[in-house]
């Protein structure tokens, strides 16, 4: 049986971002997508980050709560604003940091991240999370995540040991945490500042 007072690294529970539209309704196809997406991580024993609001943000702590691995704690938000009223419901952990755009750096800074659809603001957290040196995973739908599967963002080399290191495009939620789960390991690399290259 594990101890609870186990606070060790590899006790914990990772991390991982679902980012994307945040404006979509419940039959939307991306609705789902994020649902499934959610509910394989806390499967998967991961817990879900997300912007705290609606559209992938809640759908995605929506699927979490589904899982039946799901306990107390699985779905972390991070809010742009000082109100944590403003949390969905499927919020367990509501962190409201008056940080406005500026929180997206502290939700791409999860272990790995998954994109699904999203605009302006998905944009940013995947450039954030491509400079953080973190797994992107996107899915190949209308957005962001969609333009930018299968590419790089710009040519830095994020790490000399990966080969092939890029956003990875999937189709599905099972694929995405199979991409996931295959992967995550090689990503262990932390970003260490902006240094002044010659």
């Amino acid at each position: 049986m594990e101890d609870p007072t186990d606070l060790s690294q590899e006790n914990r529970k990772l991390l991982i971002a679902v980012i994307g539209d945040a404006s979509i309704p419940p039959d939307h196809e991306k609705y789902e997508l994020a649902m499934g997406c959610g509910k394989l991580l806390v499967d998967h024993g991961y817990r879900v980050v997300t912007g705290g609001l609606g559209g992938v943000m809640e759908a995605a702590s929506k699927g979490a709560r589904s899982s039946p691995s799901y306990t107390g704690g699985d779905t972390v938000a991070i809010l742009p604003g000082l109100d944590p009223g403003h949390a969905n419901e499927f919020s367990d952990v509501v962190i409201p940091t008056g940080m406005d755009v500026a929180r997206n750096l502290i939700v791409a800074n999860s272990v790995a991240v998954i994109a699904i659809g999203g605009g302006a603001g998905t944009l940013s957290e995947m450039a954030i999370a491509w400079q953080l040196k973190r797994l992107i995973i996107a899915l190949r739908v209308d957005g962001w995540s969609g333009r930018l599967a299968d590419t790089r963002i710009d040519s830095r080399v994020r790490d000399k040991d990966i080969d092939n290191d890029q956003i990875y495009g999937v189709d599905t939620a099972e694929e995405a945490v199979r991409v996931l789960a295959k992967l995550l390991p090689q990503y262990q690399r932390r970003h260490r500042g902006i240094r002044r290259r010659n």
